[in-house]
């Protein structure tokens, strides 16, 4: 009797062992097919590699209609900041004689003259880092582009404590304290992502908005509404203009060949959101937060 049951063991565990073995041989071809079919339908980027023909886009943002009022920020929380921007005014909209400042242009998707789309590209990005600068206890620039192979470099020009507070949704956020006088905080964001919005707990009026691209043809407005982003290769792209407070306008743009294309944007001051939102002045701690991940 008991060989009897050892034998139907034996057999049981043979049985389970030849299953699992199945299963698992199963699993990896379907595994290869599944890398075999994204293989198919993926094409790895070509290095960009400039012909010489490259054209440039250039034009101004502007405001059709009466610009919202620029609101004055009371700093009086903290004195090193009152004393430092006697007058700060908020940055949500600037409009100088019907001229959009802090205006995101960037060329959003899009074929060359030979009919490649934009993304089968990979392009070498700038050398320099990005600088965001607090001082007069507000980030400068307010709005910036950067490629995600480049570094943020942020850095406190304030004889105060601000509090780095970055929370992008496909990139690792960030929290972090930085003092008067402490070294930069050096980050980086791996994945392309729009509108990543920097803020400071210290000083609930801060903030900027960080675009990352995987391409370096994007461009910011500057005080005259004027932009231009040099190196286009020839061909026709939907360009994108993004405001905080204005939303968003795309247009079909054909640049050829050594073209000096122009074009404007226009946005609509009527459909201007509300999302300027002074917040509560008070002070709050300047807390450093371990990095975390979503998920």
């Amino acid at each position: 009797m008991p060989f009897v049951r050892l034998r139907r063991a034996l057999a049981l565990l043979l049985s389970v062992t030849l299953l699992s073995f199945a299963l698992a041989c199963g699993g990896d071809d379907d595994e290869l097919a599944e890398d075999e079919e994204e293989g198919g339908a993926e094409v790895a980027a070509a290095a960009y590699k400039p012909s010489g023909n490259e054209g440039t886009l250039a034009g101004v943002v502007n405001l059709n209609g009466s610009a919202p009022e620029r609101r004055a920020i009371s700093m009086d929380a903290d004195n090193a900041c009152a004393a430092n921007n006697p007058n700060p005014l908020s940055e949500d909209a600037v409009v100088n004689s019907g001229k959009v400042q802090n205006v995101f242009i960037y060329v959003k998707e899009g074929k060359t003259a030979e009919g490649r789309s934009l993304t089968a590209f990979s392009f070498a990005p700038p050398a320099a880092e990005v600088l965001l600068d607090q001082k007069g206890c507000q980030y400068l620039p307010h709005v910036l582009g950067m490629m995600n192979t480049q570094k943020l470099r942020v850095t406190n020009s304030d004889p105060t404590t601000h509090n780095v507070n970055a929370q992008p949704k496909s990139n690792q956020p960030f929290n972090q304290a930085q003092s008067s006088g402490a070294p930069a905080i050096v980050k980086e964001f791996p994945r392309a992502e729009a509108q990543v919005p920097v803020k400071c707990n210290q000083h609930p009026w801060m903030k900027a908005y960080v675009h990352v691209l995987r391409h370096p043809f994007h461009a910011v407005s500057g005080a005259d509404g004027s932009f231009q982003i040099a190196g286009l290769p020839p061909g026709t792209y939907t360009v994108a203009a993004w405001h905080e407070r204005f939303g968003e306008k795309t247009q079909t743009v054909t640049v050829g060949a050594k073209e000096q294309k122009t074009q404007d944007f226009q946005f609509d001051a009527a459909a201007a959101s509300l999302e300027f939102r002074p917040g509560s002045l008070e002070v709050l701690p300047a807390i450093e937060f371990p990095m975390l991940m979503k998920h």
